[in-house]
């Protein structure tokens, strides 16, 4: 929903509702955020490239609302005025964007980015078919890489992707921010305390958009891959990793199979995870999600990442967070150190799960046939 369109009951009814899910400061950015999106600079052109140094070395491919109050936020907030050059298809956006973050440069052109020898780490939040071949030029190139979800839209993007990581040694890390979040931390930490298999349910109700969205384009891979892929990603990382398979994948859908979903994992040591996707009107405060997970003798309920309550035997526990925290400044800040330190970066085995998980995950519920994967070398 297009809020800036609303009347202004509704705008401040909005606002208020954020500010005590967000705080203020996040609440203001993301509003900002949806009047970046519609900024006109009727004299644009695009600002050419310094050329040496300025002190400054992350690039921005995508200027998108994610990337104007998530990673181009968290990255300032954090570590001050070291964005160098910015990238989007619309030059309003990557204007805006450059400004409001006191970027060198704006382009159109993701090559200057990628090229730029003084960028040294490149966020990537640009349209999903872009991801992967973005992240494989700078890999060539020795550059750290950040790639929001999904990393591929298709297998042989994952083939190519992996292969320049193996080959040019990649440092790359994953956008999926909740296994980074104080609630994702901790539920890994309890259940890894855990004996045996385990129970997981996601219950997640997103937006609905337009039929004529970008998302469903055949090359971008449709909600699944856009959407669903953060919960598969998380659910296989509850997983040990030495008991994650074989696995199989059981899909059930509506007639919108991007829509309404669910779709079940039975994982290698017979633990069982199962995600439930709506969509079918508009969520006034945004994404809401649900977990219940049983394992041994713990039991796990977490609310919208801001409420989580542990039962193990007789002992509860209960936490609240002041605000919802769904670990996006963590995922960030940690990319960023990932330029000197490379325990930060993801493993190879995890970029290749992840990819080939949701991939299969979108052919299972496309075709309405269970679809059995049996390792890390599956192809």
């Amino acid at each position: 929903m297009d809020y800036t369109r609303q009347k202004l009951s509704v705008k401040l009814q909005k606002v208020i509702r954020y500010v005590r899910l967000f705080g203020f400061i996040r609440t203001l950015t993301k509003v900002q955020a949806h009047y970046h999106m519609k900024k006109e600079f009727p004299d644009k052109q695009a600002l050419a490239v310094p050329s040496g140094a300025t002190g400054k070395h992350v690039g921005i491919l995508g200027c998108g609302k994610f990337a104007y109050a998530n990673v181009a936020y968290y990255v300032h907030k954090n570590f001050g005025t070291v964005i160098r050059g910015v990238m989007d298809t619309d030059l309003n956006k990557a204007i805006s964007l450059a400004r409001r973050y006191r970027a060198d440069y704006y382009t159109t052109s993701a090559n200057e980015i990628i090229n730029d020898p003084y960028i040294d780490l490149i966020y990537i939040v640009s349209n999903h078919a872009s991801h992967a071949e973005y992240a494989i030029a700078a890999i060539r190139l020795g550059k750290a890489v950040h790639i929001e979800k999904p990393h591929v839209v298709n297998n042989d993007q994952l083939i190519l992707l992996c292969k320049a990581i193996r080959e040019y040694k990649g440092r790359v890390r994953m956008g999926f921010n909740r296994p980074e979040s104080p609630f994702g931390v901790s539920l890994k930490q309890q259940l890894d305390a855990q004996l045996g298999p385990v129970m997981i349910n996601w219950f997640v109700a997103g937006h609905a958009i337009e039929a004529d969205h970008w998302y469903f384009a055949e090359q971008e891979g449709g909600r699944i891959l856009g959407n669903l892929c953060h919960w598969i990603d998380f659910t296989l990382r509850l997983i040990p990793e030495k008991s994650r398979f074989p696995i199989q994948i059981i899909p059930v859908r509506a007639q919108q199979s991007d829509c309404d979903i669910c779709v079940s994992y039975i994982f290698g040591d017979g633990s069982i995870g199962t995600i439930t996707f709506s969509a079918k009107g508009h969520t006034f405060e945004g994404v809401r999600e649900t977990m219940n997970a049983h394992k041994g003798d713990l039991l796990i309920n977490v609310v919208d990442f801001q409420l989580l309550r542990l039962d193990i035997k007789s002992t509860v526990v209960h936490k609240r967070l002041w605000f919802r925290d769904h670990g996006h400044r963590q995922s960030i800040i940690k990319s960023y150190l990932m330029r000197t330190d490379q325990s930060k970066q993801d493993d190879l085995a995890t970029i290749w799960e992840s990819g080939y998980l949701t991939l299969k995950t979108k052919e299972a519920l496309d075709t309405s046939t269970i679809i059995s994967l049996t390792g890390f070398g599956d192809s």
